[in-house]
């Protein structure tokens, strides 16, 4: 076994192993309180650290980007495994055993055969020790599960068995879980003692800013792109405070902003100008956020191959032409989803009553009287906004404005839980409720016509509010 050489005991900000902890800091902007507990809690490579760290927050707030610059700065062994991927118990066993094995086998130089089967929490606690021991480790390993909140979903006795993996085993083993949800939801299902907690709050707006700063481009100066972020952010941060969006908003329309000054028509401190020029370009961006309807080179090409350019006042026309709209239209969405989309639509803005004149054919012509519908139903419902349907109305809807006969099967109703992630459809009520969910649509008019056009669907025709 190779000598192992004791590193010093270092401060949060000093220099170890030709590593400095500080260069995470300005990485990692806005970041250096939960990059000081971590590595607080983690100790030094020798030392027996914490069984476990549960580390949580939103998406997008930098939880998986200071756990593996912190890993590969201080060059611990570790292995990452994903829990969305790793959809089985058992292979969430053998991705960890050789994850271990590749981190911990380039220092030892001995071989270790890694076991055909692992099925349970037994045989894995045996073959890791075995291996453990075979590759004389004596640094600290870090299992790190990402996305755990997928564990919620299995056998309670595998997060327990994965929280007591030091005692069990013997070993200096330290498990980090990466979840999104508070470790209140895991009280249920997971005894024995708790991890120690990091959490990772939302970027404030000024922490945003200063992220989205780091994206200026060469030519542009320090000012003119914070005045940029700032406007960027006055229109985006109430509706999306996701970073990942806004980087790609950022990136997308700052050719845009910046187009009247780099034409010389404009001068960096003409923020009126500026402003008028970008304005009706963020309004549009605004209504598809998250959609992600088209990718950037094909949002740059629409744009610049359709604006026109005033050469005395340099503000760029926004595309709302035919190709916009057909752009709108052409959502990257199978046919049956657009069907079961446009039947949300009017099964959340429909009253139930009229269901039999829209989609029976033998139910003769009706007359839109008020004296027929409830005091509460006379206003408009595109006033009051989408309501809640049940799922079996929502499939009653669908079959009887799809022309080909559709059998039900597990594919199509997939299809629904994609609208769902697609925020297109909301769910409502518990989540336990499996007997008949609820939903109710939250996409706009305009969107659901440019959807019916593709399918050459006439959707004004089914709707009550438009009679």
């Amino acid at each position: 076994m190779p000598k192992k050489t004791k590193r010093k005991p270092v401060q949060a900000m000093e220099v170890t192993d030709g590593v400095d902890v500080s260069l995470l800091h300005r990485m990692i902007p806005c970041r250096e309180k939960q990059i000081q507990d971590i590595y607080a809690l983690m100790g030094e490579p020798w030392q027996h650290t914490v069984p476990s760290i549960y580390i949580y927050g939103h998406s997008s707030c930098g939880k998986s980007l200071v756990l593996e610059n912190l890993m590969t700065c201080l060059e611990y062994p570790y292995v990452n495994v994903n829990c969305v991927e790793s959809y089985l118990v058992t292979i969430i066993f053998q991705e960890i055993l050789r994850g271990i094995l590749d981190s911990c086998s380039k220092s030892s130089h001995v071989e270790f055969n890694l076991p055909k089967k692992c099925d349970n929490m037994n045989d894995f606690v045996r073959h890791l020790k075995e291996m453990m021991d075979v590759l004389c480790v004596e640094e600290t390993v870090y299992i790190i599960l990402s996305k755990a909140d997928r564990l919620r979903e299995k056998d309670p006795c595998l997060l327990a068995g994965l929280l007591n993996l030091q005692e069990q085993t013997s070993q200096n083993i330290c498990v980090i879980l990466e979840a999104q949800v508070t470790w209140d939801k895991f009280y249920g299902s997971v005894s024995g003692k708790a991890p120690c907690v990091v959490h990772f709050p939302s970027y404030t707006k000024d922490e945003l800013k200063t992220i989205l700063c780091f994206l200026r481009p060469s030519d542009a100066s320090n000012d003119f792109y914070e005045q940029y972020i700032g406007i960027l952010l006055s229109v985006f941060f109430i509706a999306c405070r996701d970073l990942r969006e806004l980087q790609h908003l950022a990136r997308l329309n700052f050719p845009i902003y910046y187009a009247p000054v780099k034409n010389g028509i404009a001068l960096e401190s003409n923020h009126h100008k500026l402003w008028k020029n970008i304005e009706p370009h963020l309004r549009d961006a605004l209504r598809t956020v998250h959609l992600g309807e088209v990718s950037s080179d094909e949002w740059t090409q629409l744009h610049y191959k359709h604006c026109d350019v005033d050469e005395e006042t340099g503000v760029i026309a926004p595309f709302v032409g035919k190709e916009r709209r057909s752009a709108l239209g052409n959502v990257e969405l199978p046919l049956y989803s657009k069907f079961l989309l446009i039947a949300a639509y009017l099964a959340s803005y429909n009253p139930v009553k009229t269901d039999l004149r829209f989609f029976v054919k033998s139910a003769g012509k009706h007359k839109k009287t008020l004296k027929s519908l409830k005091k509460n139903e006379r206003l408009s419902a595109h006033l009051k906004g989408p309501k809640a349907f049940p799922l079996d109305r929502l499939m009653a809807i669908f079959y009887s404005i799809v022309d080909d006969r559709v059998p039900p099967s597990v594919s199509l109703f997939s299809q629904i839980s994609t609208l769902v992630s697609l925020q297109l459809l909301a769910r409502v009520g518990h989540e336990d409720q499996i007997d008949c969910p609820k939903y109710k649509c939250t996409a706009s008019l305009d969107f659901i016509q440019s959807i019916s056009r593709t399918v050459e669907f006439e959707v004004m025709r089914y709707l009550f509010d438009f009679i």
